[in-house]
């Protein structure tokens, strides 16, 4: 048996993106837009998926629908260097932030918050500033999408119950 990974090739680059467009697409469908058969289709897939090249299939869903249309990003300036560990472990702690990574510039991280209201929004904010370390925060509220079908405009996950009843 080969140990070394297959080479990611043009065809493995249409199947990926004709899942990116929509993840339940037949692999019969996928064969028949890339010149393969259904069961090579299959194959590639399996193989992008053990690769770690595929990690998931999901839904998107619209984030209104599960009552969370208040959505926000939030930079973090932090004292001193706080370690992104610490800072991954504040973030686990707030259901609402859909997505958090550091950054370059100014700010040390940058969240991305949904909230059912304003009122939400402030009291997640006010959670995360009891946080020791963190010096400030800078929010700024989305007020519309301009790519409707990017990712960031849907949700990935529903966030907790217990979320949705925080005060």
């Amino acid at each position: 048996m080969n140990s070394r990974p297959a080479p990611f090739d043009e065809l493995d680059r249409k199947i990926v993106t004709a899942l990116m467009a929509n993840a339940r697409t037949s692999f019969a469908e996928i064969g028949a837009a890339v010149g393969l058969s259904s069961t090579a289709v299959k194959r590639r897939v399996d193989r992008l998926r053990e690769t770690g090249v595929i990690t998931g299939f999901t839904a998107t869903v619209k984030p209104s629908a599960l009552g969370w249309p208040t959505e926000a990003y939030v930079e973090v300036y932090c004292e001193g260097a706080a370690p992104p560990r610490r800072l991954a472990e504040v973030v686990r702690n707030h259901p609402e932030i859909t997505a958090a990574m550091t950054v370059t510039g100014g700010a040390d991280a940058l969240l991305h918050v949904r909230a059912r209201d304003v009122g939400h929004f402030e009291e997640v904010l006010e959670r995360i500033r009891t946080e020791p370390f963190i010096r400030k925060t800078i929010s700024v509220m989305v007020l519309s999408h301009l790519l409707p079908e990017s990712p960031e405009a849907g949700a990935s996950h529903v966030a907790p119950d217990s979320a949705a009843d925080v005060r």
